[in-house]
């Protein structure tokens, strides 16, 4: 005799738990309401309702907002160990920093997002940092702040700086010693290039470095106490762009090629000009990446550019 299946819009809580749970490991990203209406069409929404409920009250679920309403998502097991027995305000909170992910969250937008009193957030946070839930970071952006994440998450450049900024101050000679030996390999690159005595054509070409081996130049140097990483060093690579002393050209790369990205790879070359631009030629508005985000008042504003200092100097 065959055995009997179990119907998958069994009425037994458990099984519908299960199930929810099950549609959830599917989907890691989270579901809807919809997916679990879908999956079991002959669930009652109040059988639905309670056994969500039931999971959420467990700690077993985490319930998410996004444009298209409630998503519901497996909560980590670890996390869900730690969140035992917290309260639905720590929980609101702690999912509240949680969807900020690496970048943080100011405490006045958790007060905001979560409409609970400052005092209660506050007491909120400690109770959560000493269980190693959360931890605080100082942002660069605004150094009397401090942003709140997930402990196991690394903090976004946006939020320390990266590899410029130490305990939030900018390493202004750090850069500068970069700057220069970057540009010190492009030189000595180009030096071998003329040195070979081929035709011009073949010179150029072979004056040109990728980014990955001037990274790798700066490794070998040990110059740095950080790691360093490609984007990194291309951003150095773009100031001396904007300084006039490099070139840059991007050319088709096989695919696997190191230093490749999307089939693409970028080439740089010190350049020497034959006679140094002067006036609106050397204005540095025209090539500067943050025209954009340049004003009086703000953070990056023409009274505070040392590009534009420098071109005042002429």
């Amino acid at each position: 005799m065959a055995d009997v299946k179990v119907k998958k819009e069994s009425s037994d809580p458990v099984d519908i738990e299960n199930r929810i749970k099950a549609l959830c490991q599917q989907f890691p990203h989270g579901i809807t309401d919809q997916v679990i209406q879908n999956d079991m069409p002959h669930l009652e929404a109040q059988q639905r309702a309670m056994a969500i409920n039931r999971l959420l009250s467990l700690g077993q679920l985490d319930l998410l907002r996004n444009s298209s309403g409630l998503l519901y998502r497996m909560k980590d097991a670890q996390t869900a160990s730690k969140m035992k027995g917290s309260d639905n305000q720590e929980k609101l909170v702690y999912q509240v920093i949680e969807d900020a992910g690496n970048k943080g969250i100011w405490s006045r937008d958790i007060r905001y997002k979560s409409n609970l009193p400052l005092t209660e957030i506050n007491k909120i946070l400690k109770n959560l940092e000493s269980k190693k839930l959360i931890k605080a970071v100082k942002s660069v952006a605004a150094s009397k702040k401090k942003v709140y994440m997930l402990y196991n998450l690394q903090p976004d450049r946006s939020v320390t700086g990266g590899a410029w900024y130490s305990d939030q101050d900018f390493e202004s000679e750090f850069v500068e010693v970069l700057n220069q030996q970057c540009f010190k390999f492009l030189q000595s690159k180009a030096e071998v290039a003329r040195d070979s005595k081929q035709n011009p054509m073949v010179q150029r070409n072979s004056s040109f470095a990728t980014s990955h081996e001037v990274w790798k130049y700066i490794c070998e140097l040990g110059i740095s106490k950080v790691d360093l990483s490609m984007e990194d060093i291309e951003t150095i690579l773009n100031t001396l762009i904007y300084d006039g002393k490099v070139e840059m050209t991007i050319i088709a790369a096989k695919e696997g090629t190191v230093g490749s990205v999307d089939g693409q790879m970028k080439l740089y070359r010190g350049v020497n000009p034959i006679i140094q631009p002067t006036g609106l030629v050397k204005a540095p508005c025209g090539l500067c990446p943050v025209f954009d985000d340049c004003h009086e008042g703000g953070e990056i504003s023409p009274s505070n550019c040392v590009y534009m200092a420098e071109w005042l100097d002429f």
